[in-house]
């Protein structure tokens, strides 16, 4: 378990969005887009290597954009992406991007 992870928000999501392809996704999982919300904003960052995550919590504290990527299906990620200055979180599939 990783110890750097914290439940409360760690940042402001702004507005969240989602691709047609994530909604269809997450429907057909049953995955809540709210619970890969809350895992990202509280520092989560999922299936991530461990540079990429070192890359977030730069970000985090430096202004940048904040990534995530969560495996909602043996066949199916899900991205987590908010902006640099935090006015919008977009949940989309790989080939959306």
């Amino acid at each position: 378990m990783n110890t750097n992870i914290h439940k409360t928000p760690l940042f402001d999501l702004g507005q969240t969005v989602a691709t047609p392809g994530a909604i269809e996704a997450l429907q057909q999982s049953n995955v809540s887009p709210s619970s890969l919300l809350a895992r990202h904003r509280s520092g989560d960052w999922g299936d991530l290597c461990d540079e990429d995550k070192s890359e977030n919590n730069y970000a985090l504290g430096h202004g940048y954009r904040l990534f995530s990527s969560y495996q909602i299906t043996e066949t199916t990620k899900i991205w987590v992406i908010t902006e640099a200055d935090r006015s919008v979180t977009t949940l989309l599939l790989p080939q959306d991007y």
